[in-house]
């Protein structure tokens, strides 16, 4: 059997070190309120962002970005398509390219400030390994970007669990990295007490959804010992009046996220795209034993 990689081993003893340590513990009630813990910013096209102002504010480490959503619509726009109309449809494309020039621009901005960068899908019924596609084709992202698959609720506006693992063989066949998964306590509490079913989903770094002030009870749930960021702050608890963290040049609708780690660990880590340890080493042998797709 091959030796683990390097970057993996530090990767493992970074979560691990989460996890030990009155300090690490502690930590676990508001972290965004230690500054030794960086923050991340992530937007979709219809966030307004100052950067002028934003990039002020040097706790923000990284800036995650909305990439694709499902599957395009149809180029023709006379192909059955997602839309009621083809004046719809054009409407969609037109959406599309405007979001598609903004996504670079801002990727541009923050690459040029310092910041990490990341892209995330928005995963919707329809032929997995085309999203995944999609997603790729509108990213474009590098070595450096962290890629997130994002998985709102089990229903069925979204895409199915069994169609997410085939979208994460595809992202790394076509890449060599893994995703992480964005997702919320309901889908992530499901998807440990099934690691056996989803054997890759379970095993992704979390990028952790939960707008309450501790989540210490939570963590360890399945391979997840703690968090890879907690999107803590979003419209959903944050307003003019009271707010977990406001960013500079944002407004109550941006969704703020706090990691796990310091600075200088989360750009170590940022886009290593490996699985963490399985709860069921042996059998996961079975589930990784397609020549087209090998789990490192």
């Amino acid at each position: 059997m091959s030796k683990p990689a390097p970057h993996f081993l530090h990767f493992l003893a970074v979560m691990l070190a989460m996890l030990v340590g009155p300090a690490a513990e502690a930590a676990e009630t508001q972290p965004w309120k230690d500054p030794s813990r960086p923050l991340v910013v992530d937007a979709y096209e219809l966030n307004a962002i100052d950067w002028q102002a934003l990039l002020t504010d040097k706790r923000i480490a990284g800036f995650i970005h909305k990439a694709s959503d499902g599957l395009p619509e149809s180029y023709s726009c006379k192909e059955p398509h997602a839309g009621d109309s083809v004046a719809h449809c054009k409407t969609m494309w037109r959406k599309y390219a405007v979001s598609r020039e903004l996504f670079q621009t801002r990727k541009l901005v923050a690459r040029s400030a310092g910041l990490l960068w990341g892209a995330y899908h928005l995963a919707r019924p329809g032929n997995p390994i085309d999203q995944a596609n999609h997603f790729l084709d509108y990213a474009e992202p590098d070595d450096k970007d962290l890629m997130v698959l994002d998985i709102e609720d089990l229903g069925e506006k979204f895409m199915s669990l069994e169609d997410a693992e085939i979208f994460v063989r595809h992202i790394k066949a076509r890449t060599g990295r893994y995703p992480i998964l964005y997702t919320n306590h309901n889908v992530a509490r499901y998807i440990a007490a099934r690691s056996l079913d989803f054997a890759l989903l379970s095993r992704l770094p979390i990028w952790y959804a939960r707008y309450r002030p501790d989540v210490s009870g939570v963590f360890p749930i399945g391979s997840w010992s703690s968090y890879f960021l907690w999107q803590f702050s979003s419209a959903a608890n944050c307003s003019q009046r009271k707010c977990p963290y406001r960013v500079p040049g944002t407004a109550t609708d941006i969704d703020v996220n706090v990691a796990a780690m310091d600075t200088e660990e989360l750009k170590k880590v940022w886009a290593q795209g490996t699985l963490l340890p399985s709860n069921h080493p042996d059998l996961d042998l079975m589930a990784f034993s397609e020549t087209a797709y090998k789990p490192f």
